[in-house]
């Protein structure tokens, strides 16, 4: 009796498990059988905004279901982003995001998700260079070498713009400054367009902006691109030579932008994403429209973006807490 029961429990648990297994495949095979909801945590117009659209109106013909692209700006990304955290495992709620995912557990003490824990990353989809620029009049600023030497001729007396305090933006200077071993007051702004009609106008020195930004300023002539602050340079602005190149050997400061899905989403849904995320990535009209806005396509399989984001957590909350930066 003792053995017909352990083999009918042993046969009940390998059904379940048959079942499970069976379930996972149909889910993926039917997935996507509805709309996708796909979360931007940040306002429209930006890099992000346009990278997500771009491919969501590639992959949702690949897919055969329509991808609405959502804006739920506010808290530094953390309303999107707590949006999707707690939003079903089923593929159906995407996040796009960036350094955000590494930087606010640091910034924000009061973070109502766990960046890892909560999240499955699909791919790493993009990046987008910061530039160092300043006014186009000031005559003694011609480089990164200029930069530096006139802020130790002047310790603590020039200044850089931020779009907001713990933004790729500020922690590009940070580096900045403490490598160079420079002393420059940051100036945080409540986004870039304001810190950027400031620095157009002389009211501050200079800023790691985004290239997106940027670009049209430096066209225009009104600012002058000094240094990327990548460690290669831009399709977008090849002239331009990296700060590591130009004055600062080994920095780098990479903006970067990545898909991730509620934890718990299904590997086979995860996979379809990603190998559907890529394949729109290279598609000609996907492509002249990241290069439009300055990012470059990248791609990644989701174990390697979590490696990635290991790394960027472990690297930049050492930033932010040795400099004691604060959420605005």
């Amino acid at each position: 009796m003792a053995n017909k029961a352990k083999f009918s429990f042993s046969t009940i648990a390998l059904g379940i498990v048959l079942v499970l297994l069976c379930s996972g495949v149909a889910s993926a095979q039917e997935w996507p059988n509805k709309s996708i909801k796909w979360i931007v945590p940040f306002p429209p117009g930006g890099a992000m905004d346009v990278i997500a659209r771009a491919l969501a109106d590639k992959s949702s013909k690949s897919l055969g279901q329509p991808i609405i692209v959502e804006n739920k700006p506010g808290a530094g990304g953390n309303i999107g982003s707590e949006l999707v955290a707690r939003a079903e495992p089923d593929g159906y709620t995407l996040l796009i995001t960036s350094i955000g995912m590494a930087t606010n557990k640091f910034l924000y003490p009061k973070l109502t998700y766990d960046p890892v824990k909560d999240f499955s990353p699909v791919s790493l989809i993009a990046i987008v260079p910061n530039v160092l620029v300043t006014n186009s009049t000031q005559p003694n600023v011609k480089n990164v070498s200029d930069v530096i030497a006139n802020a130790k001729a002047e310790p603590g007396k020039l200044n850089y713009a931020s779009a907001g305090n713990g933004t790729s933006i500020h922690l590009a200077g940070e580096v900045f400054t403490s490598m160079a071993k420079i002393d420059m007051q940051h100036i945080p702004y409540k986004g870039s367009g304001p810190a950027v009609t400031d620095l157009i106008g002389g009211q501050v020195n200079y800023m790691f902006d985004s290239i997106t930004s940027a670009k049209p300023h430096i066209a225009s002539g009104k600012l002058r691109p000094l240094g990327l602050t990548t460690s290669k340079r831009s399709k977008s602005l090849p002239g331009v030579p990296t700060i590591a190149e130009s004055g600062l050997p080994g920095y780098d400061v990479t903006p970067w932008f990545a898909v991730f899905v509620p934890a718990n989403t299904p590997k086979a849904v995860v996979q379809k994403l990603n190998t559907t995320l890529i394949a729109s990535m290279g598609s000609p009209e996907v492509k002249e429209r990241f290069e439009n806005n300055g990012a470059e396509p990248i791609g990644s399989s989701p174990e390697e973006m979590s490696r990635y984001l290991s790394k960027e957590i472990d690297r930049w909350g050492k930033v932010i807490t040795l400099n004691n930066i604060k959420a605005d």
